[in-house]
C-alpha cells in the first residue's frame, strides 16, 4: 500500500501544487459562487489529504475508502470555512479532515461499541463538564458517585469510546518543533530507582554460594519448580526449599542495608 500511487482514480503523484496566494484567490472566487474555482481549490488540496491519509495506512483499511473519507472533511471544511477567521485553510481543515477519517474508521470498525454504552459515555462526559464549570476536581471517583455508579463502569464506558491514537501523533507545536506523544512517554523499567535495584540485587546473588545462586537462577528466571530444580540439583525437593528460603533471606539483608 505504501508504493500505491493511484487511489480512487487519482494519480497522487501528479496532484497540482498550490501556492498560498493561488490557495487565497481561488478561495475568494469560490466563496463568490465560481464553481471552476471550487473544484481546483478541491483538487489543489488533495496533497493535504494524502499527507494526513499516510498516518492511517497501518490501521489495516482500504487506503481508497480512507481518502475518500478525507476528501468529505475536506469538501467540509471548505464549506464551512469563512474568510473572517483569519486563519489559514490548512490550518482550518486538518481538524476536519482528521475527524471525517477516524469517524469513517469508527464507523467501520467491527468491534461496535452498544448504544447503552454510548449513552453512559455521553452522560459521563455532561456529568464531567458540570462539575468543571463549578471549579471541581472531575476525577473518577467524584463523577461516579455523581452517577450513583460504580467506578470501573465510567473507566470502562469512557475507554469504550476513545479513539486509539498513534505515538507519533504531535501533541505539542511550538516555534516549528514538533512534540510527539512517544516523546512524553516515561519507561518506569529503565528509572534510576530500578537500575540501581538492580545492581543491589546482581551484587547480593554474587555473594551466594554457588549451589544457592544455581538454585534461585532456576526457580526464578527459569520457572522451574522445586521438584524439577532437586532432580537437576540432586538433593531433596525439602533441601531445595530451605536453601531458597535462606538464600531469599540473605538477598533481602544484603538490599536493605
Amino acid at each position: 500500500m505504501l508504493q500505491k500511487v493511484v487511489i480512487c482514480g487519482v494519480d497522487t503523484a501528479g496532484l497540482p501544487k498550490l501556492s498560498a496566494k493561488e490557495n487565497d484567490e481561488l478561495m475568494q472566487r469560490l466563496k463568490a459562487g465560481d464553481e471552476h474555482a471550487r473544484e481546483l481549490f478541491i483538487v489543489g488540496n488533495m496533497r493535504l489529504v494524502l499527507s494526513l491519509v499516510k498516518r492511517f495506512w497501518a490501521k489495516n483499511a482500504n487506503a481508497d475508502d480512507v481518502f475518500q473519507a478525507g476528501c468529505v472533511g475536506l469538501i467540509k471544511a471548505i464549506d464551512n470555512f469563512d474568510l473572517k477567521f483569519n486563519v489559514k485553510f490548512s490550518t482550518y481543515a486538518v481538524p476536519m479532515i482528521l475527524g471525517e477519517i477516524k469517524r469513517f474508521l469508527r464507523d467501520g470498525n467491527s468491534l461496535r461499541v452498544s448504544r447503552s454504552i454510548r449513552d453512559t459515555a455521553y452522560r459521563i462526559l455532561k456529568v464531567r463538564e458540570g462539575l468543571e464549570e463549578k471549579d471541581e476536581e472531575a476525577t473518577i471517583e467524584r463523577i461516579a458517585r455523581e452517577m450513583q455508579v460504580k467506578e470501573r463502569e465510567v473507566v470502562y464506558a469512557l475507554d469504550a469510546i476513545s479513539d486509539p491514537v498513534s505515538l507519533y501523533d504531535p501533541v505539542y507545536n511550538k516555534s516549528g518543533d514538533t512534540l510527539e506523544l512517544m516523546d512524553q512517554l516515561y519507561d518506569e523499567t529503565q528509572s534510576e530507582t530500578i537500575w540501581t535495584e538492580r545492581v543491589a540485587l546482581r551484587e547480593a546473588m554474587n555473594k551466594l554460594g554457588e549451589r544457592e545462586r544455581k538454585i534461585l537462577l532456576l526457580r526464578y528466571f527459569e520457572g522451574k519448580t522445586q521438584t524439577e530444580i532437586s532432580a537437576e540439583v540432586g538433593i531433596s525437593q525439602a533441601q531445595v526449599s530451605r536453601l531458597e528460603k535462606n538464600a531469599l533471606g540473605s538477598i533481602r539483608k544484603e538490599i536493605s542495608y
